[in-house]
């Protein structure tokens, strides 16, 4: 499989810098998802990945190879790579069968072997016996397989997915997380994947790269994304959460008349990340007022505002009628980097 290496790579549209100084190095046979709000260049660093766009400074290489700097552009078609659109990018006037075998024209392959590739890509994809099939009689997540079944057919190393579920429904985007997990697991790929939705980066990627204006915020596991956020951008953008203001003395927070265990160390004020699992209901501890209920099926989602006009939010399994003062124990907090 191939490596992908970026360095200082940055790209401007005009005055406008889409991308800038990324510099990132992505195994062989890693999952990586690239994560931001929408603008944050996430989707012009996968085209330059691709050969879609030419950088204005830096460079991507493939396994140390350079395929595109100032002076070098090696065309998408020459990288070995496959990509899967938002948009599918299906030829309506093809059946199933074409759409998949198109990467191979041209190649010089026989009818059987095209035959056999397709017949392949088709059932890592679960889609057997869809081969003869108009790809306007399929649902959205079909065709969204199609789709992927087409990037794979030619066996390619490096698979790039643009925001892949934007379209899908709930259900079809759980099934299709599955699908994407099965395929890196049975092809050993590089994937890169992006995405704003945070909940798929940490259902899927092994490294999430987290952007905000250009700008990498934060490179790591899921795991450490999630517990040991870099700043507030993050700690904002990745999982549920609150930030809090305190004072902080030897590992331990003031908020109000409540002292709790933090993360991170340190000494005066100082803003935490408060996760909703680490809340709970308590005989004394912080007093909060109950300001908004939601029920989301496990528990109910509590919206709660402190002494201090700090919200924080806890999962609960009880509700609590709005204006109730209740009293909460927190049994973990993250101080956030400034």
């Amino acid at each position: 499989m191939t490596s992908i290496s970026l360095d200082n790579l940055s790209k401007t549209f005009g005055d406008a810098a889409a991308v800038k100084d990324v510099t990132l190095n992505l195994p062989s046979r890693s999952f990586t998802a690239l994560l931001g709000p929408s603008g944050c260049g996430k989707t012009t660093l996968l085209r330059l990945i691709a050969g879609f766009e030419q950088p204005t400074a830096g460079s991507v290489g493939f396994d140390g190879v350079t395929m595109a700097d100032q002076s070098t552009m090696v065309p998408p078609e020459k990288r070995n790579l496959g990509i899967v659109f938002q948009s599918y990018a299906l030829w309506p006037h093809m059946d199933v069968a074409a759409n998949v075998a198109y990467p191979l024209k041209g190649r010089g392959l026989g009818r059987a072997e095209i035959e056999s590739r397709v017949a392949d890509a088709l059932s890592m994809v679960a889609l057997d016996g869809y081969a003869g099939r108009s790809v306007d009689a399929l649902s959205g997540g079909q065709r969204q397989r199609v789709a992927l079944a087409r990037c794979l057919v030619t066996g390619t190393s490096i698979i790039l997915l643009d925001e892949p579920l934007a379209n899908l429904d709930v259900h079809l985007r759980a099934a299709m997380l599955d699908i994407f997990a099965d395929i890196h697991q049975r092809t050993g790929a590089t994937i890169v994947f992006v995405t704003h939705d945070q909940s798929e980066a940490l259902a899927l990627a092994d490294t999430i790269v987290v952007l905000d204006r250009g700008r990498v915020q934060q490179i790591g596991s899921p795991q450490e994304i999630y517990a040991r956020p870099a700043s507030a951008m993050v700690a904002g953008f990745v999982g549920r959460g609150t930030l809090v203001d305190a004072q902080l003395r030897d590992d331990l927070a003031r908020i109000g008349d409540a002292t709790i265990p933090v993360r991170g160390g340190g000494n005066g004020p100082v803003r935490l990340l408060i996760r909703p699992e680490a809340v709970h209901l308590a005989d004394s501890g912080l007093a909060a007022t109950v300001q908004r209920v939601r029920f989301t099926g496990a528990n109910y989602e509590t919206t709660l505002v402190l002494g201090s006009g700090d919200t924080i939010v806890a999962d609960l399994p009880e509700r609590l009628d709005p204006g109730t003062v209740a009293k909460l124990a927190i049994s973990d907090a993250w101080v956030v980097p400034t």
